[in-house]
């Protein structure tokens, strides 16, 4: 738990700390990498491949303060797991190695959106703040997502990710490499789960705190709770009627 939270912490004061730079404008006194990487995200300069990296950091590090805490249920038991055959003299793979493989998930993740965000920017659909500059744009993302979270593939992922314990019986894997594909599959499941509703920072803004922080929410919540599934439901009809109203004004 500990090194959970160091991680997700260490996240979120980067995320805090680009969203206001962002937002400000302001230049980093304290190098030039920083700097770049606010004029790059406001669309100062034109993409290049070191600013298509420093977005692509950007995103893996916002993934990792959002996502990690949703990977608590599931590192803990493959810690208690690890511990008890530590035990009984039959070590496992450190647990480091099996979150190792759940945030390289959300890497490749990270990817796509950096690749998407390009694609968007060059289509004139996002503005300098990274929100999206069409309404009808927005509301197609909106009522994607709330159709999606009624869907056959989003209620297997889910699932699985509110149920770690059977996956890990499932598909469990000794050794290094084995710990890391047992965190893939579980990242995996994650992506299938969540990845249209990350695609919703692009309506309310990739760098909007609050927006970042009540996404982070609504995924924890859904995965943790008694009947998050059944609220996400809720929340993925409200998305649907607020895009259709967007449509319609």
């Amino acid at each position: 738990m500990a090194g959970l939270g160091v991680i997700t912490a260490a996240a979120w004061v980067y995320v805090v700390v680009t969203a206001r730079r962002t937002t400000t404008g302001s230049a980093d006194a304290g190098g030039r990498s920083m700097a770049s990487m606010t004029d790059a995200m406001a669309g100062v300069q034109p993409w290049t491949a070191t600013e298509f990296g420093l977005r692509l950091v950007m995103w893996v590090v916002m993934m990792i303060a959002m996502m990690v805490p949703t990977s608590a249920p599931m590192t803990l038991l493959y810690a208690a797991v690890a511990r008890k055959a530590a035990a009984q003299r039959n070590p496992l793979a450190p647990t480091f190695v099996f979150v190792a493989g759940y945030i390289a998930m959300w890497t490749l993740f990270s990817l796509v959106a950096t690749v998407a965000q390009h694609a968007l920017d060059q289509a004139a659909l996002l503005s300098p703040m990274m929100v999206s500059d069409s309404a009808v744009f927005g509301a197609a993302l909106l009522i994607a997502a709330g159709i999606y979270q009624f869907t056959p593939f989003k209620d297997a992922c889910l699932r699985n990710c509110r149920d770690p314990a059977h996956v890990l019986s499932r598909y469990w894997r000794t050794g290094n490499v084995g710990a890391f594909r047992m965190g893939l599959r579980l990242g995996a499941y994650c992506v299938g789960c969540c990845w249209i509703v990350m695609g919703l920072l692009f309506v309310g803004g990739v760098m909007n705190l609050l927006w970042i922080a009540a996404i982070a929410v609504f995924v924890l919540l859904e995965k943790t709770i008694p009947f998050g599934d059944v609220g996400g439901r809720f929340v993925g009809a409200a998305m649907i009627l607020v895009g259709a109203v967007s449509v319609a004004l």
